[in-house]
């Protein structure tokens, strides 16, 4: 069977920045689960995923406009340095997260001032060439659990829905 619309699939990936870092992998023995064509997975890999069979393997390069996005330049905030504890070392990179209106937000520090600090609130991977080597272990239909299941976490058919922000990379 063939990955299409609405196919069950399963993958084992590893995902690798331009830098040769690795940023995400599957589980061993564990792959990588979603419904093709629900938004599960960022566009990029999806569409090449398609056409695709249990047995076959790729090498998959993702533009970040496929991927998590270009760097949106709105998503940065200065914040005032008194926000923070004062015994705590602020340095560009360092990740929190904090109570939102709507949640938990996320956010990274990309540049400590004097008196504030600079928010980062894009997703880590915005703005970034991915590389995936992918191996896909089944593709078939979904069961009737796993369709009731999309269902009811709201995640049908979202283009923003991102397995990596709660699970997987993909």
């Amino acid at each position: 069977m063939k990955i299409a619309q609405h196919t069950y699939v399963r993958i084992d990936y590893t995902l690798t920045l331009e830098s040769g870092e690795v940023a995400d992998k599957s589980s061993e023995g564990e792959p990588l689960g979603f419904l093709f064509g629900t938004g599960q997975i960022i566009p990029g890999l999806e569409k090449a995923l398609e056409g695709m069979e249990a047995g076959q393997s790729a090498q998959i390069t993702v533009e970040a406009a496929e991927g998590y996005g270009e760097t949106r330049e709105e998503l940065l905030r200065d914040l005032p340095r008194e926000n923070f504890p004062d015994d705590l070392k602020l340095e560009p990179g360092i990740g929190f997260e904090a109570k939102g209106p709507h949640g938990p937000v996320t956010f990274r520090l990309r540049e400590v001032r004097e008196d504030t600090v600079v928010a980062d609130f894009n997703h880590p991977l915005a703005g970034q060439r991915l590389h995936f080597d992918v191996a896909v272990t089944e593709v078939r239909e979904p069961t009737a659990e796993e369709l009731a299941t999309l269902m009811n976490t709201g995640d049908s058919c979202s283009p923003s829905a991102c397995s990596s922000c709660g699970g997987g990379c993909g």
